[in-house]
């Protein structure tokens, strides 16, 4: 028995011993019974922002602990399913435009070489979103000496006072926790922490739909299957048994007789908890009207059989932050230079509407708005008022329009691993990041083979 406490208890002091400071009942957690966790950058979730920007923090030296509600990272890649590595490559040309981690993942799932300087086609998918949480694990556990992840965590609240956030509290199984950290990262999505911490934000009155992914088995390929699959979704929305949706998108990425679906559209408010846990539910029980639709419908689908539906529903918009700049459409479109460029984006300005639409997402009229790749400046991730706190992610400062093309994968994992090194580089140079030279944060990215890449030939 005292052979086995003391292994228990220099397990533990192993594991607190690691890159974070922690201590029970000290400090801001003082005479609450809180474990209390120190540590030079706390980032705010895990997904595709939040991910690089953990990765690239530590990387780059500083004591970093990643807080994600989902048992796993990678966010709307393996928690909401959505295969598609967006704005990588330029539509046009089909030339990479984002490197960096992303790239470095991309590679490694097979899709492409670790020097890619091309990719066919401009949004490829990768082959198993449960592989990309294993790859995800280990590209974390690599860091373990400056990297500490919290899974099945929560941010939760924050301390704030003289433009400065003190302290964030997390909430997990160890009850609710304080973490006191140098920089905060805010890569919730919804740029949660932000608001809590008084930093000015912004949400539309009508933000876009979401959307639940799904995948059905024992499905038979043939010719012209979308287009029998919206014929039945049009006469389910005649019936009464769907409200809307979209598309639909069939695919067999997976396997010769499964199909990957996206196609519903709930409108909601995903800031408004109530009304977010009633969108899950809409969302599984359309996902079942369609499944229900088509094993009625097509005959391919006779055997067919519902395999899961992913765990979230996916959030294209919601809060903002009111940054140093807000990035705009004119921007965007006229492919502005910014000295203090970090990252490159090039998607369109994909706007879904709250509405059915068939055979597309979108219905622009009288055609999609597609820029060219274009800079977005470190300013668009620095927040007024709060000098410790970068935003990363699809809610970083933009304009709605500007933000329906910045908001897709890679260009969040581009923006993440700016805010990571940017995050990093101020703690060195004894610095806020607010006040951090953005021209620098390029330089360092450089480094790394990151950074913007809209004039690379």
């Amino acid at each position: 028995m005292n052979t086995r406490r003391t292994f228990v208890a220099s397990s533990v002091a192993a594991t607190m011993a690691g890159p974070l400071l922690a201590a029970e009942g000290t400090g801001a957690g003082a005479g609450t019974g809180r474990k209390t966790i120190e540590t030079d950058v706390l980032v705010c979730g895990g997904g595709c922002a939040g991910t690089a920007a953990a990765l690239s923090a530590a990387r780059h030296g500083a004591r970093t602990l990643l807080v994600e509600k989902a048992p796993f990272a990678g966010g709307i890649i393996t928690s909401v399913g959505l295969p598609y590595f967006d704005g990588i490559s330029n539509i046009g040309d089909h030339r990479v435009v984002v490197k960096g981690i992303a790239l470095e993942l991309l590679s490694k799932t097979g899709v492409c070489a670790p020097d890619a300087q091309v990719i066919k086609p401009h949004n490829p998918t990768i082959p198993n979103t449960f592989e990309f949480k294993a790859l995800l694990d280990r590209e974390l556990q690599a860091q373990k000496d400056r990297l500490t992840v919290l899974y099945n965590s929560f941010a939760c609240a924050t301390d704030s006072s003289n433009g400065r956030i003190n302290s964030v509290t997390i909430a997990n199984k160890d009850g609710l926790v304080t973490v006191r950290p140098k920089v905060v990262i805010d890569c919730t999505g919804d740029a949660d922490v932000a608001a809590w911490a008084g930093a000015p934000t912004e949400q539309s009155a009508e933000v876009q739909p979401l959307t639940l992914h799904f995948r059905i088995g024992g499905v038979k390929p043939v010719k012209g299957i979308g287009g029998l699959c919206r014929e039945s979704l049009v006469k389910a929305q005649a019936q009464g048994e769907l409200p809307y949706f979209y598309g639909p998108g069939v695919m067999f990425l997976f396997g010769k007789d499964e199909v990957y679906i996206h196609g519903i559209r709930v409108p909601a408010n995903p800031t408004d908890a109530a009304d977010l846990s009633r969108a899950e539910m809409q969302g599984r029980a359309d996902a079942l009207a369609m499944h229900k639709a088509w094993k009625r419908d097509i005959p391919a689908f006779a055997d067919s059989y519902f395999l899961e539906a992913y765990p979230w529903i996916g959030v294209r918009e919601s809060r903002r932050l009111i940054g140093q700049h807000v990035l705009n459409e004119k921007e965007i479109m006229g492919g502005r230079r910014f000295p203090d460029a970090i990252a490159t984006g090039c998607w369109y300005l994909d706007l879904h509407p709250n509405k059915t639409t068939l055979g597309s997402a979108n219905d622009f009229k009288p055609e999609k708005v597609q820029p060219g790749p274009y800079d977005i400046p470190y300013r668009s991730l620095v927040p007024q008022k709060i000098e410790n706190l970068l935003v990363a992610g699809r809610c970083h400062s933009a304009t709605r329009g500007a933000h329906a093309s910045t908001r897709v994968t890679v260009t969040a994992m581009a923006l993440g691993e700016a805010a990571g090194c940017a995050a990093a580089l101020s703690l060195k140079n004894s610095t806020n990041v607010a006040e951090l030279d953005g021209q620098k944060v390029r330089e360092t990215l450089a480094t790394a083979n990151a950074g913007p890449f809209t004039d690379a030939a």
